[in-house]
């Protein structure tokens, strides 16, 4: 049921049962972080393999020190920059986070949500909450609650509805490796965003798929069940379709052929921040359509452009 009743929420999660949540990033599926049994069924209801880690959301940075520990200066000038926001940092685990959170690593991936309804139930409720994006593993990330509905209909007894996400993107994802920070994720905050705090460059490790450091990181992820394609030639990448039904993911300029069944254009004025925003809804859109193929314009390899060329290479075939 799509609602905006917290209470609600409430109830369900203190039952150890799930429920779907907006954030500023995309729609996160949640249950007490405390709860092995919640926390299996996020893993069953996703089809999610357990060796891939999920976030623990807080409701305050004062809230970092009950699940985590060890915690290096600079994750905590970070958090103090960023938080609440779309960054996520992985620590040092304390004892009361299970190891099926972390895929039996040592370390959690820990933030602070900015949207303002599940910060109002974070501080409603005892516990955090262990919230990865509310789809079956691997599919497109949902940006409203409808995407989330679409996906589990009526298994999940409550879809908190916080209208369109502002950042329509994942989190940015920082590790720690010998006190070092470390890239493990592209997402809504920017490399350079970082650097920029903390006054030196970063290295990034942001692909794993044996035993991946944190979530998002494995090569195939974010996909349309429809054969997709990344080009930064898309007029020459259609010449290999002739005849098919095609959809095209572009920047901001339209393109002209006979086979293109459905454009979307994510942002006329060529701001990456609003193309961001209206990635995922987008390939939700061209997705139901049921194309032949969709292709998708490589994006400039700077700020949240680096960001959306992860998410399309990591959802599309590779040529």
């Amino acid at each position: 049921m799509i609602t905006t009743d917290i209470n609600k929420a409430k109830i369900v999660l203190e039952n150890n049962g799930l429920i779907a949540l907006p954030t500023e990033t995309v729609y996160g599926l949640a249950g007490n972080a405390y709860s092995d049994i919640a926390i299996k069924k996020i893993f069953e209801l996703k089809n999610r393999p357990f060796y891939n880690p999920l976030i623990v959301h807080i409701k305050a940075i004062s809230s970092v020190f009950e699940v985590a520990t060890e915690i290096p200066d600079t994750a905590l000038l970070l958090a103090e920059k960023l938080w609440p926001g779309p960054l996520t940092l992985v620590l040092n685990k304390k004892a009361p986070i299970s190891d099926l959170i972390t895929a039996g690593k040592k370390t959690v991936a820990v933030r602070v949500p900015s949207h303002p309804i599940t910060l109002d139930l974070l501080h409603k409720i005892d516990f955090p909450l262990t919230a990865p994006s509310a789809n079956p593993f691997g599919s497109i990330s949902p940006t409203s609650a409808k995407h989330v509905f679409n996906y589990f209909g009526n298994e999940l007894e409550v879809i908190l509805d916080g209208g369109d996400c502002e950042k329509g993107v994942e989190s940015t994802i920082i590790g720690f490796e010998n006190n070092s920070p470390i890239l493990y994720r592209q997402g809504s905050i920017t490399q350079e965003m970082i650097e920029q705090i903390i006054g030196n460059k970063i290295s990034a490790k942001t692909s794993s798929d044996a035993s991946p450091n944190a979530p998002g990181m494995l090569s195939r992820h974010y996909a349309p069940l429809t054969d997709t394609y990344l080009t930064d030639n898309v007029p020459d990448f259609l010449k290999h379709f002739e005849g098919k039904k095609i959809g095209v993911l572009l920047y901001k300029q339209p393109i002209e052929h006979s086979n293109i069944v459905q454009e979307e254009i994510l942002s006329l004025n060529g701001d990456l921040n609003e193309a961001a925003k209206n990635l995922y809804a987008a390939m939700h859109r061209l997705d139901q359509l049921k194309l032949d193929v969709i292709i998708a314009e490589k994006f400039p390899s700077q700020g949240l452009g680096k960001t959306i060329n992860d998410k399309l290479e990591r959802a599309t075939k590779k040529v």
